[in-house]
């Protein structure tokens, strides 16, 4: 476009509208040469040239209006010369503003050439800032690093200094201070101290230590001096008559448990000798109040039983002296359980004191004052064996101090066991002792693990002796000398009763099957006993009589036992079962004997198979109907007037009774049907007795209950 400029005259744009540009001087004259034949032109590919034109919409137009091509041709270069005419001269018209253009563009390029420098100046600055930012934040980092160093040797200097150095308040406190609590935190900076002092590997090296160590040294020996004369005045206190022991350990002692670790770690044998001087002063006291303890419960004993109260001993052979001294409801809780089986419900209520009961005037049988002494040592046991933990921080000193009590409690059963005859209170000091054992089980202190149970296995052997000498007072019984003519219950069979029901109630919730065992044993002996004893009576039915007399009142015993003495008592409920249908069959025999006679023997035979030799006849039964006719009611009343002499219990009298009418009714309704299988048995029908006359007085006799 320059070119175009610099070669031809440009016409001033303000020249006026007159002065148009020749376009046909700028171009020249444009001609459309004539089509030359050439020996360059090719006709390949023409046919498919054709074949597309063919097609084409603007060629099918041309040809449609009869338009040669060449001329057609013509016109459009034509049209072509005077569009780009027209754009040249558009241009032109232009060239003021492009030139403008072209002006600004430049003016832009020298002021972004400035910027650039400016930047460029720029980018250097930030460059050395960043570096100058790099080298402080080098500096600030060893600044950091050395000041957190200085701070470090400053802690531990300060830590060093203040670990070592001895306040003179401290030294005025452990010299001439009283022993409390400031004196407590006192022992505790200067246990730190000491410990630093030998543990410190970096004190070793220092020049203080030869200052200090010299000081800290007499302040541990006047502290350790001074706790220890602390502690014997305080365990002197623990010796004063009437003192209360666990008050004094727990208001007083615990508050300076402290001395006693200072002292195992910076007086190791002056804490020995505090220990010592401590186990000395308790196992001495202990032992002290609890023989006291023991020889006040003593004068509550009780006496229940002596080597005579036996089940099988005849109580006519005991000296009667010996017997009045005791009152006789005492000697009826040799074999009866009774209120005695409360003491298992107040296990866990508190001792006896001793001068209390002793005003009441009211004596104990031994097992209440046996509790009572196991109480107070399961108290006291539980709450020292905490305070030595506590206190001195170790359990195997309460064994020490208890050497004592425990031999003094040991030396008491000793003397007692060998003369204790109660079997019952044996019993219930064995399940006193598993009861105990359970509460200290529960509280997790096993302290009295080992005590309890070797006064577990002094209780079992003796039990085993006493219930031993009833067994063999009932293999041995002399049975003339206990027999009375007497059909009710006998004394001995009642003991026996009272004793098994006592230990079956023991037995309850423990499931001792050596325990069960035994009273087995027992079983079998009482039931030898019982019958030689009724076959000294010379009548039967008074044997009979006897053993269900003797076997109904020991069901009712045991049935207050509850429900776990079932096997025992099945036994005696299927011995009384066995003697009542005896009994039942001898008093019908007694007063309806050929009634009986006849059902059993002939009623059962068939009168028309003509199998039997002796056919049943009229004249036969005759004699047996009219008899019971005659006197049944009567007969009835006898037997109602027997049952009730006889049995001592009403109730198993009557149910007795009417086993005994219900078993006649039986019979009877037997002789009846026989009675109409016999030929011309029709004729004693006015002699019969109705069914519903014996039920009647059946039902009379029952509402008698």
């Amino acid at each position: 476009m320059t070119e175009v400029a610099s070669n031809q005259p440009v016409v001033d744009a303000n020249s006026g509208p007159g002065h148009l540009l020749d376009l046909g001087a700028f171009v020249g004259e444009l001609t459309v040469e004539d089509d030359l034949p050439s020996d360059d032109i090719s006709l390949e590919g023409l046919e498919q040239e054709l074949q597309d034109c063919k097609t084409d919409d603007v060629v099918a137009t041309i040809l449609s209006k009869g338009t040669k091509l060449r001329d057609y041709t013509k016109d459009v270069e034509n049209n072509l010369r005077q569009i780009e005419l027209d754009s040249i001269e558009d241009y032109i018209k232009e060239s003021d503003n492009l030139v403008s253009l072209h002006d600004q563009i430049h003016d832009c390029d020298t002021i972004l050439s400035q910027m650039e420098n400016i930047l460029s100046g720029f980018q250097a600055e930030i460059g050395s800032i960043s570096s100058d930012i790099k080298i402080l934040q080098e500096k600030s980092m060893d600044m950091g690093l050395k000041l957190k160093n200085r701070k470090a040797a400053e802690s531990k200097l300060a830590k060093f200094v203040e670990d070592i150095i001895v306040p003179p308040r401290m030294i005025d406190i452990i010299v001439d201070g009283e022993v409390n609590e400031e004196y407590m935190r006192t022992l505790e900076i200067l246990s730190k101290k000491l410990k630093f002092v030998q543990i410190d590997a970096m004190l070793k090296t220092s020049k203080a230590l030869n200052d200090v160590q010299p000081e800290l040294e007499k302040l541990r020996q006047k502290a350790v001096s001074k706790v220890f004369d602390f502690m014997v005045q305080k365990l002197n206190a623990l010796r004063k008559p009437k003192t209360n022991v666990q008050i004094l350990q727990q208001s007083i002692l615990l508050k300076y448990k402290y001395v006693i670790q200072f002292l195992k770690e910076h007086g190791k044998d002056v804490h020995v000798d505090v220990r010592a001087a401590y186990i000395d002063t308790m196992n001495k006291v202990l032992s002290t109040k609890i023989r006291a303890y023991i020889q006040a419960l003593e004068k509550l004993q009780l006496d229940i039983a002596t080597s005579n109260d036996l089940i099988g001993v005849d109580t006519r052979s005991t000296s009667l002296f010996l017997r009045g001294r005791e009152p006789l409801k005492n000697r009826s809780a040799v074999f009866a359980l009774g209120e005695r089986i409360n003491i298992l419900k107040e296990i866990d209520e508190s001792a006896l004191i001793p001068h209390i009961a002793e005003a009441s005037s009211k004596r104990h049988p031994y097992e209440v004052l046996f509790r009572s002494l196991h109480k107070l040592l399961m108290d006291t046991a539980a709450s020292e064996y905490l305070f030595c933990d506590e206190f001195f921080g170790e359990q195997s000193m309460f064994y020490e101090i208890f050497a004592g009590p425990f031999s003094v409690i040991e030396e008491h059963l000793n003397t007692i066991l060998p003369n204790c005859f109660d079997a019952i209170g044996l019993m219930l000091m064995i399940r006193i002792i598993y009861q105990y054992r359970l509460i200290m089980s529960r509280k997790r202190i096993p302290c009295l693990d080992s005590y309890l149970d070797k006064v577990n296995i002094s209780l079992w052997p003796r039990f085993k002796m006493v219930f031993d000498m009833h067994l063999n007072s009932l293999r041995n019984a002399n049975v003339r000398t206990l027999w009375e003519d007497d059909v009710h219950p006998h004394y001995v069979m009642r003991r026996y009763a009272e004793f098994t029901a006592s230990l079956i109630q023991l037995n309850v919730d423990y499931g001792d099957g050596q325990l069960e065992l035994n009273l087995e044993r027992l079983r079998m002996a009482v039931d030898d006993l019982l019958v030689k004893l009724a076959k000294l009576f010379q009548k039967p039915k008074l044997q009979t009589v006897f053993l269900i007399n003797n076997c109904d009142m020991t069901i009712a015993v045991l049935k207050e036992a509850g429900p776990e003495g079932s096997k025992i008592q099945m036994h005696f409920e299927e011995l009384l079962k066995s003697n009542t249908s005896i009994y039942v069959e001898e008093l019908l025999m007694e007063h309806f004997s050929d009634l009986i006679k006849f059902v059993k023997i002939r009623a059962s035979e068939d009168p028309s198979s003509g199998s039997s030799e002796r056919p049943i006849s009229v004249s036969e039964v005759e004699p047996i109907i009219k008899d019971f006719g005659s006197r049944w009611k009567a007969a009835i009343e006898l037997m109602h007037n027997d049952v009730i002499t006889s049995f001592s219990n009403f109730l198993c009298g009557m149910e007795i009774l009417r086993a005994a009418l219900t078993q006649l009714l039986l019979y009877y309704t037997r002789l009846s049907d026989c009675m109409k299988r016999i030929a011309g048995g029709s004729s004693l029908n006015k002699d019969l007795v109705s069914i519903s006359s014996i039920m009647y007085e059946i039902r009379k006799y029952s509402r008698t209950f």
